[in-house]
């Protein structure tokens, strides 16, 4: 439809009544994202927007727990989690934040996705970290059993040792010693040895086990020196038998005197 108006000169022009309608389609607008300064993702806000946001309440269930939290309305879900780690004590990387049914990305900003104050969230743990929490509880009692095994060898070598020690100090008093007692003490540090090689340790644990390991073979090096220097003493015979003297001819008879 064309509609004539007059100008200020009298004459007269033609205006178009035509008017562009917005789109009934029209595209939903593309969520953009920007990178903080500490690495975090986080959706794109509008120059404009408020920064005075109030702060807003939250309840988090997180299997049989219940959490009350106060948060700014324009936080990320991320800040959320660096909250519940201090309640749940959940890293934020172990934890998994649902809110209408939706998983949560950390850089996505509450009031965007539409939490509002007294909002819930319900709180799970990562599948990925209860494999590897599971995996690490694991391998903590494999260590304490590797340790509770080395101490006991520890044990038993600081008696094997005193015994080593007195051996060496009678032989070197030059006092012989059985040789089955050097050699019944030989075979019980083989057995600690054999122990030690059968403890499956690793990291600290395996440290101490090769230092015991090295206890073990200093004490069977000095038992086997020890051998070769008790064969070289002499025995002393002690008898209670007393040594009897047969009397010289010439004292045989009293000399007699008048």
């Amino acid at each position: 439809m064309m509609e004539r108006k007059s100008n200020v000169y009298g004459g007269m022009s033609e205006s178009s009544n035509n008017t562009t309608s917005s789109s009934s389609t029209s595209k939903e607008e593309k969520i953009e994202w920007e990178m903080r300064p500490g690495g975090m993702l986080v959706q794109k806000r509008n120059q404009n927007a408020d920064v005075s946001a109030p702060d807003i309440r939250l309840r988090v269930t997180y299997g049989a727990m219940h959490y009350k939290i106060s948060v700014n309305s324009k936080a990320t879900f991320g800040e959320v989690k660096k909250l519940l780690t201090a309640e749940t004590g959940l890293q934020a990387g172990e934890q998994t934040v649902i809110f209408k049914g939706k998983e949560r990305e950390n850089g996505a900003y509450l009031d965007i996705c539409g939490v509002k104050d007294r909002s819930k969230l319900i709180l799970m743990e990562d599948p990925a970290s209860i494999e590897r929490r599971f995996i690490e509880m694991r391998r903590n009692a494999k260590i304490q059993r590797a340790n509770r095994a080395i101490n006991h060898v520890s044990l038993e070598l600081d008696k094997l040792a005193e015994e080593v020690s007195a051996i060496e100090k009678s032989i070197s008093n030059g006092v012989k010693v059985a040789d089955v007692q050097i050699t019944t003490l030989i075979e019980i540090l083989m057995r600690q040895a054999i122990k030690l090689d059968n403890i499956a340790a690793e990291g600290d644990a395996f440290a101490r086990k090769t230092l015991q390991g090295k206890r073990v073979k200093k004490c069977v090096e000095t038992l086997d020196a020890l051998k070769i220097s008790n064969a070289r003493v002499k025995p002393v015979i002690v008898t209670t038998k007393w040594e009897t003297f047969d009397p010289s001819p010439a004292m045989a008879q009293w000399e007699i005197f008048y």
